[in-house]
């Protein structure tokens, strides 16, 4: 290494070191001191190489600090991690907050994305729903942000209201728990749905509770059974779900409005708001909805594991 580099590269190690020593004995600021550490040798690094253009070139300074580093501290400085810690650097640099409630695991799994919304959108999450590491990554490797709307994925980025449907994603995966999948029946789906349905629920998104399934109700003189009846906390309103193995249709979304106006008529109280209904489905016509005067109704499709 020339004089330039072997300065930073001293730099870098003390900043390291006392990172090691920060996690010793400081263990209520263990997030923030790592990650401020971490930023700190980004910044450096980014330094070292000549600055963020010239950076994107000099991988070869930081196989030279990571074999150095290693040799002298033991594992943990890896030319990956150190290129994460580059990255985080840059991350936050943008105008992104440096998200304290998060660990250096977190981050480091959640930046190896491209897409700066993404990343927000898993950092949010994981903050919001108390994720563990391997939570937020299960969460990354089902690609749930891909499979959220783009209306949706517009609000994010505008930080604009997100409606009770918002989070609903396309598709939904549902175990199958290595049944047979072909030529399966309502019914069947639904089975399906019941042995994991913390896993359905969280992929309606934010607030959604089971209430019943083959929720009977009377209309006129017969007997009609919502395949799903849900409510939503967060939104305080029924969710009329019903189940559909083939491709969604215009009887489909009518079988929906009746019943989500039994259930605000008959069920839902005067402090509630109006009830929502989604159908999932095998194949969604896309035009229903955008002929369909209820904007309080949600298509989407399933995909069996």
């Amino acid at each position: 290494m020339n004089e330039l580099e072997e300065k930073y590269y001293s730099d870098i190690k003390e900043e390291l070191v006392q990172s090691v020593i920060d996690k010793k004995i400081d263990t209520y600021f263990t997030n923030r001191n790592e990650l401020s550490h971490y930023y700190n040798v980004g910044k450096m690094i980014i330094e070292a190489q000549g600055g963020e253009e010239r950076a994107k070139y000099g991988n070869g300074l930081i196989k030279k600090f990571s074999e150095r580093l290693s040799k002298e501290l033991g594992k943990g400085f890896s030319i990956q991690n150190l290129k994460n810690m580059r990255r985080f650097y840059l991350f936050i640099i943008k105008g992104h907050a440096m998200r304290v409630q998060l660990t250096w695991t977190h981050y480091r799994e959640v930046l190896s994305l491209k897409d700066d919304n993404e990343i927000n959108y898993y950092i949010d999450i994981a903050i919001k729903e108390h994720l563990s590491y391997r939570d937020m990554l299960n969460r990354i490797k089902s690609k749930e942000y891909q499979r959220l709307s783009d209306e949706t994925k517009n609000k994010l980025i505008n930080k604009e209201e997100i409606d009770v449907t918002g989070y609903i994603k396309n598709p939904i995966f549902i175990n199958t728990f290595n049944s047979d999948k072909e030529n399966i029946s309502e019914n069947t789906l639904k089975s399906f749905i019941l042995r994991d349905m913390e896993n359905f629920l969280e992929q309606l998104g934010i607030g959604f509770a089971f209430i019943k399934s083959e929720y009977k109700i009377i209309i006129g003189n017969e007997p009609n059974y919502i395949d799903l009846l849900l409510f939503n906390i967060k939104f305080n309103c029924y969710v009329v779900v019903e189940l559909k193995v083939v491709k969604s249709n215009k009887d489909h979304l009518g079988q929906v409005m009746v019943y989500k106006n039994y259930i605000d008529k008959h069920v839902k109280s005067i402090n509630q708001d109006k009830t929502i209904g989604i159908i999932v489905c095998k194949q969604n016509d896309k035009y229903l909805i955008e002929y369909s005067s209820d904007s309080r109704i949600k298509i989407t499709t399933y995909e069996l594991l």
